[in-house]
């Protein structure tokens, strides 16, 4: 029971990584409020949780309003913010001529724009509170290269930055930030990011996922629940003394190449 009576907000909490967050949360002792886009996904999370762990609210953090009744709903379901997770994403393939302005506004909007206001309208509570664990969700995208995927490389490598300029600005009031860097995780997303390299090699999805992470000493995807396991430790006092820290937790890709770059498609002329 790390968590035992902290309260934490968990966007993108209706599925994949951010359910199995909420999850292994509640599992801890937590209570969650759970954001998300969509109401079906995110009262079958909260109905799977123990009874009176979960509260939700069905929004887009790119909203500022939303941003507000979020943590107003967490606070007044659980008196307070410990721990916020950024997890909400969004990713859109192009590179740099391929990618439209709205989608590079999209796109900044959700993975960088919504924590930026998130952690603006926390911070002040978790000072009050006498401290707190900021989590912020970026990728191997934000720390290596990934054809074809220049604004969700971008929008995660700042979301990086602001984890760390948060960590040097507020650890003076005991508020840790750090961030997580996934590799290939078996979600939707990945699913979807592998249907090209499916088409293209000829193969079922299990196939193309083998693929896209042969290169990674351990040869596999990691499951949402892998995530969470290292989500939970940095909100807990098991990693009090980290702060500004950026965590792969990606099988080893990064230590020799980002998932699938050695196979990526090329970028379109």
């Amino acid at each position: 029971m790390r968590l035992d009576g902290k309260v934490a907000l968990i966007t993108g909490g209706g599925t994949g990584i951010g359910a199995e967050i909420a999850k292994r949360f509640t599992a801890e002792g937590a209570k969650v409020c759970i954001a998300g886009l969509e109401r079906e996904m995110l009262d079958k999370v909260a109905s799977s949780l123990p009874a009176g762990t979960a509260a939700t609210y069905e929004g887009n953090v790119a909203n500022p309003e939303d941003v507000e009744k979020m943590v107003s709903v967490t606070v007044k379901f659980g008196g307070q913010v410990d721990i916020l997770v950024n997890n909400a994403g969004l990713g859109v393939p192009g590179s740099v001529v391929d990618t439209s302005l709205e989608d590079w506004h999209r796109v900044l909007d959700v993975n960088l724009t919504g924590p930026f206001m998130l952690m603006k309208g926390i911070i002040p509570l978790m000072i009050k509170a006498g401290g707190g664990s900021i989590i912020n969700i970026s990728s191997i995208a934000g720390i290596r290269t990934s054809p074809g995927k220049t604004i969700y490389c971008v929008s995660k490598a700042a979301l990086i930055m602001l984890t760390q300029q948060a960590a040097a600005d507020y650890g003076p009031f005991k508020i840790r930030c750090n961030a997580i860097c996934p590799g290939a995780t078996r979600t939707d997303q990945l699913k979807m990011g592998v249907n090209e390299l499916k088409d293209y090699l000829k193969t079922d999805l299990e196939g193309a996922i083998s693929a896209f992470t042969a290169n990674s000493p351990l040869r596999r995807a990691a499951y949402p629940s892998e995530i969470a396991a290292v989500c939970c430790f940095l909100a807990s006092d098991d990693s009090s003394f980290m702060t500004g820290a950026v965590l792969p937790v990606d099988g080893g890709a990064t230590i020799v190449d980002s998932n699938g770059l050695g196979i990526s498609l090329p970028v379109k002329k």
